[in-house]
Formats: C-alpha cells, structure tokens, sequence
C-alpha cells in the first residue's frame, strides 16, 4: 500500500475517493502541510497501490491504512474515502481523534427511508459500461463529479490530467468501488461514534447532496457540519482555502 507523509503536526489521514489517487490532495497538502503531519494513502488497486495485492472491501481497506498512520489521527474520506474513514471510526474508535467526511455519506444510492441519495442505477450504469469503454466510463465519472462546480471546466482538467498520473485502475478494482459505493449502509454505525465528526459538503455536488449529509450529521453526537456555497464534489480542488479553513477549526476542538 502507497503510503506517503507530508508537513508536520498533528496526524490528518486523507483517503480519495473512487478511480483517483492520494495525488488529487495536492491544493489541501500546500494550505495545511505547515501544520499538520498529512498521510496520502493511495486505496486498494488505485493509483501507487495498484498491485498491493489487498482486496478494495471496508475492513480490509481500514487494516491496510490503520497499520501504517499514528494512533489518535484525524481521518478524512472524500467520496469512496469517506466510507473507509467512518468504518475506520466504527470500528477502531480509539485510534481516530476525528472523522472529516468530505462530500460522503454513510449510504450513497436511494432508498424508502433515504430519499435524499442517488438513484442505484447509475452505479450499475457505470459498472456495466467499464467493460465495454473503460477511459469514456471514468471520463463520464470525472465530469459528473465535477457538475455544480463554479470552476467546471478547471475541475474537469485537474481531475483527467490526475486521474491516470500514476496508472490505470484495474477494472475489477472499479466495479469493487462501485459495488462498495451501491451496497454500503453504515448509518447504523453514527449514533455510537466515540469521537466528533465534519461533515463538509459542496452545495452544487451531484453525487452527494448537501441535505443528505446534513441528516447524516444529524444522527452523530458532536457532528458539525459546513457547506462549501460554490462548489461541487469536489470542493477541496476549488476552494482548497474554505475547506483548509474549516478542517483548522475543526480540528481545533477535537480532544487530543
């Protein structure tokens, strides 16, 4: 498993989200490597992980990043991350001072009692188009992630120029995420969370709405939560600033 340390600090974890690399962090890494010991992980069968021989499931994933980072670290999860991070803070609750979950949510697809996520078929969409044109598939992805973005086109350039910047995903590492990202309900888990939670979301985010982050939030004791007004899904690309600016306080008030 790739794992790199940037700036020094308190511990602050950052998992990507689906198909990318700890690479796409590098705005994050330039506003808070001052301050903070930041750890680049890049997931299972992603990026310099690519054939680090370890299957893309929640425990599997949290195991791998949690025997290379400090006891007592913030961890953020943006997107896919997201669900690492809050299994990580479920399941290992005295090695995670705080949970940050950017643009990410306990359960990403619809359901009777969650109508505020997306429709599964767009997961299933995707999955099915891999096989057939792998590079249009993510292409399709990066620029879904990127709707709502007052910087749309800039978004868009920053995510393909990264997305391959360190090798292709292997496609059954994809339809993994996928499957992970249709299928995963933790919301179970919030209610118990030992420690506080950001729950950071961008108002214009196609993939992960704002208003089901909040209810999210909602169910975890000490949640706070901070909407990025301009941004999409990716919002710490756009305004690397605000999100710097909210993860200092946040992290100002978690007990060490």
């Amino acid at each position: 498993m790739f794992h790199d340390v940037r700036g020094q600090g308190p511990a602050l974890v950052l998992l990507h989200g689906w198909a990318m690399h700890s690479g796409l962090f590098a705005p994050l890494v330039d506003a808070l490597s001052g301050e903070f010991e930041l750890h680049l992980v890049d997931l299972p069968g992603h990026g310099r992980s690519r054939e680090a021989g370890v299957p893309l499931s929640l425990d599997a994933a949290v195991d791998a990043v949690a025997a290379r980072v400090p006891d007592r670290a913030l961890w953020l999860g943006w997107s896919l991350g997201g669900l690492v991070a809050l299994q990580a803070a479920a399941t290992r609750p005295s090695r995670v001072r705080g949970l940050v979950m950017l643009a990410a949510n306990p359960r990403f697809v619809r359901s009777e009692d969650w109508p505020a996520g997306m429709d599964p078929s767009v997961f299933r969409g995707f999955a099915s188009e891999l096989g057939r044109d792998y590079r249009a598939t993510i292409d399709r992805f990066l620029m879904l992630e990127a709707q709502g973005s007052d910087h749309v086109r800039e978004e868009i350039r920053l995510l393909r120029d990264e997305v391959f910047a360190h090798g292709e995903p292997r496609a059954n590492v994809l339809c993994d995420g996928l499957a992970l990202l249709e299928d995963t309900d933790l919301r179970g888990a919030l209610p118990a969370l030992a420690m506080p939670s950001l729950w950071l979301a961008g108002r214009r985010d196609r993939l992960v709405s704002p208003e089901a982050m909040q209810a999210a939030g909602a169910l975890a004791p000490g949640a706070r939560f901070h909407e990025v007004a301009r941004a999409g899904h990716a919002p710490f690309l756009t305004h690397a600033g605000e999100v710097a600016d909210a993860l200092r306080a946040f992290a100002a008030d978690c007990p060490p």
